[in-house]
């Protein structure tokens, strides 16, 4: 049974103008008109499950008694969802063009976004409540920290579909929705430095043939940082005015994180304070390994002008798992995102000369905590993508001799 079909309960129907039958399975005439279901329409509300899980680890607490099921969060994202992907599978139809304006402005699909921050709001006000005055033991307060960063680092996700948007609300909102993980800076750097920048060495959100997770985490985040700044002081030079001011989006989006946490700080008290420090970390290194997946080893070529290639479906690996697609807004059709930034999750189109991951996300990220078994199973499909020259690859430099040397390559010595 097809994917469509297993989602086919919960579909619904958009109008679109005479003449688009026939472009996807799902579009059908009539009375003049072509009729596209969306197999997932409310599929997307299971992203609402997300930020409920450390209630559901409380009442599995409560009810078995067992202190373990702290820890259901990692469980749920690390084991659960890459085996609903293997069960659930692909799917890699398109919504009709003639459908797309009509599927954006659908605002059901916005408000699916919406519901995740006043969720994610009431599990950190939960999870601080348990950590101040629930009897946990330290472990078990690990535990909840670890299940809360789940919820906090998928909230990145959410934050990444809302900061690409021109209303001004939304926007706001992608801030709120980084504040749990004081990670603000991402707002600015990935809508105007990593998108530009993209599958560039450049590029520090773009992850080297050759390179594990570890090694790129430190380097992306401080990367990430002095590039946001960079970009905001740009801005203000060519306004003719100081940086230094709460205009900066990096400094307002930080000021969130600042007053939050001193509010949770001064009703709950310094108790909570290594574990809200923990839930960011984990949450904020969630996001960064995803970044890691959706770009590793890929190179825009440079032109004969010195200037890097336009940016194309070939320098982002996609996935079309639906339960990591649910869970992540349509994060994993990334080649169509870069290629139209703004438009919504529900309208992205799988682009059939993307890279392939053999999985979804959920499952990828458990690969990347083992590098020797990432680069088992993703660098020959890099090197596939590029029909087996690695020369093209996005090549970590300190071993860019050793890799060449892998694949029989010997780059001549530049004399000094």
């Amino acid at each position: 049974m097809s994917v469509d079909s297993r989602l086919s309960a919960m579909s619904t129907s958009i109008g679109a103008p005479a003449g688009a039958s026939g472009q996807t399975a799902g579009s059908a005439l009539e009375g003049g008109e072509a009729t596209w279901r969306d197999p997932k329409r409310y599929a997307w509300l299971m992203g609402a499950i997300v930020p409920l899980l450390p209630f559901i680890a409380w009442g599995l607490v409560e009810l078995t008694g067992v202190g373990a099921f702290w820890f259901a969060g990692p469980a749920l994202v690390f084991i659960v969802f890459p085996i609903l992907d293997i069960v659930v599978g692909l799917d890699p139809s398109n919504p009709p063009d003639s459908v797309l304006k009509w599927l954006e402005q659908d605002r059901y699909y916005r408000y699916c976004t919406y519901l995740y921050l006043p969720l994610l709001y009431a599990a950190l006000v939960f999870s601080c409540w348990m950590w101040a005055y629930g009897n946990l033991t330290v472990l078990e307060k690990i535990g909840l920290a670890v299940t809360l960063a789940m919820v906090s680092g998928i909230a990145i996700a959410d934050a990444h579909e809302l900061g690409h948007k021109r209303d001004s609300l939304e926007r706001w909102l992608s801030k709120i929705a980084l504040a749990p993980t004081a990670y603000g800076h991402f707002y600015i750097e990935h809508n105007r430095g990593h998108h530009v920048r993209v599958s560039t060495p450049e590029d520090p959100a773009s992850a080297r043939m050759g390179e594990s997770f570890f090694a790129f985490l430190p380097r992306t985040v401080l990367g990430s940082l002095r590039s946001a700044w960079r970009l905001e002081k740009v801005r203000f030079d060519r306004l003719e005015r100081s940086p230094w001011t709460i205009r900066n989006d990096l400094f307002n989006a930080w000021l969130m994180s600042v007053l939050l946490f001193g509010a949770l700080i001064a009703i709950f008290g310094v108790t909570i304070v290594p574990y809200l420090l923990l839930q960011a970390l984990l949450g904020f290194s969630l996001l960064e390994v995803v970044n890691y997946l959706e770009h590793y080893g890929l190179l825009r070529q440079r032109r004969e002008d010195g200037r890097y290639e336009r940016c194309r479906a070939v320098h982002s690996w996609n996935s079309n798992n639906v339960a990591s697609n649910v869970l992540l807004y349509h994060l994993q059709r990334h080649s169509d995102h870069h290629a139209n930034p703004v438009r919504r999750y529900q309208a992205l189109r799988h682009l059939e000369e993307a890279p392939q991951l053999p999985t979804g996300y959920a499952g990828m990220i458990v690969l990347a905590m083992f590098p020797p078994l990432w680069s088992r199973v993703v660098d020959h499909r890099l090197i596939e993508h590029y029909g087996g020259d690695v020369t093209l690859a996005n090549i970590q430099p300190r071993r860019r001799r050793r890799i060449l040397a892998r694949y029989g390559v010997v780059e001549p010595t530049v004399p000094r």
